[in-house]
């Protein structure tokens, strides 16, 4: 995707060949600062702390950090902590164990003086096919969009949550793919944004993306979109999604819930993006098996601003003395989903429809 002209992607080798790039996602959206992952605890950290964040970017960094470690020490105890270490960061993302346990199968059966240029090869890999499967993915959901603007005759009005774009991945995005795609087709659109406390991802980073291309959108606060659905100013919801079930249940950003019980109560079709190693095949009950992170309360009790002098400041919200909890994610039944769009097409959110769009999975 494009910055001010320039393409990048999210993640990409350090001119040197043995460092990764990133961009400090925690700078967005008044600052665009990219930094240098040159250990296992550069990339531990730039995970546990957010510098990158969305799950096929977790996973991504993830497989990028097991590189480094390998060019460290590509031992076989060596290669067992940094997994560990990596595994730790982040509980609920499975692209995060689905990119480690990639980069073990790739390593483990090598001698381990062929371990580090395997290791920076099967990362690199994983990108190029986190980006082809966004793309693929985004076509699939823009011919929904079509679909819809030929039936509605005007500017079709999209609500998403969080940022599932191409800030969350490699590339393309999940949820907004479909939107990048629709708008190289010519088909008009806006994009509502919700502010998505407590982070506030998608008032800094969706809407820095929408800005970057050029995509009209609106930034609401969170509790505004079944308002808006009452009134029939959303034709459809997109979200993306950290973990789905093999039975459609779906694992978002907190507040996803929400949305996805006020689109079905106005009849407002709700799909979720995802490329296919997000799904975890060994979950059947996403409320009941998936893992939900509990942030640090500061993430709730303070937030970043720019002041009147351009300084990027943070203050406190809430009153001394107050208690503030932060669960991360929760889980949209897949009763509540239209469909899952994939990079290999739309299927319904169940263990049939999964299954027919993956018959070699699972």
């Amino acid at each position: 995707m494009r910055i001010n002209g320039t393409a990048y992607r999210t993640i990409w080798p350090a001119a040197d060949g043995r460092g990764v790039e990133i961009i400090d996602q925690t700078r967005l959206p008044h600052d665009f600062v990219t930094v240098t992952l040159r250990s296992l605890t550069d990339a531990a950290t730039a995970i546990r702390d957010m510098w990158v964040r969305g799950a096929p970017l977790i996973g991504a960094t993830a497989a990028y950090g097991m590189a480094l470690a390998a060019n460290a020490d590509a031992g076989d105890a060596a290669l067992a902590a940094a997994y560990q270490t990596l595994h730790a960061t982040r509980p609920t993302a499975i692209n995060l164990k689905w990119a480690l346990d990639e980069m073990m199968a790739c390593l483990k059966p090598l001698a381990v003086s062929a371990r580090v240029e395997a290791a920076y090869g099967r990362a690199a890999a994983i990108c190029d096919e986190d980006a082809a499967m966004n793309a693929a993915l985004g076509e699939h959901g823009a011919a929904i969009i079509a679909d819809l603007h030929r039936r509605k005759g005007e500017r079709i009005n999209l609500l998403t949550h969080c940022n599932a774009g191409w800030l969350a991945t490699v590339d393309w995005g999940t949820a907004l793919a479909p939107v990048y795609k629709a708008v190289e087709a010519g088909i008009p659109i806006h994009v509502w944004v919700d502010e998505t406390r407590p982070r506030n991802q998608g008032a800094s980073l969706t809407a820095r993306e929408l800005n970057w291309h050029g995509v009209p959108h609106t930034v609401i606060a969170d509790n505004t979109g079944g308002h808006l659905m009452q009134h029939g100013l959303v034709d459809l919801c997109i979200v993306g999604t950290d973990r789905t079930t093999r039975n459609g249940d779906v694992c978002n950003k907190i507040g996803t819930y929400l949305k996805a019980l006020a689109a079905h109560d106005n009849g407002v079709p709700f799909y979720v993006g995802l490329p296919s190693p997000t799904i975890d095949w060994t979950v059947a009950d996403g409320v009941r098996e998936i893992p939900i992170e509990q942030r640090s309360p500061r993430e709730q009790s303070h937030i970043f601003g720019k002041g009147p002098d351009g300084t990027v400041v943070e203050v406190q919200v809430i009153p001394d003395g107050s208690q503030a909890v932060n669960y991360g994610f929760d889980v949209t039944p897949a009763r509540l989903i239209t469909g899952l769009i994939t990079e290999r097409g739309v299927c319904a959110a169940s263990p049939e429809g999964l299954k027919r769009m993956f018959p070699d999975r699972g």
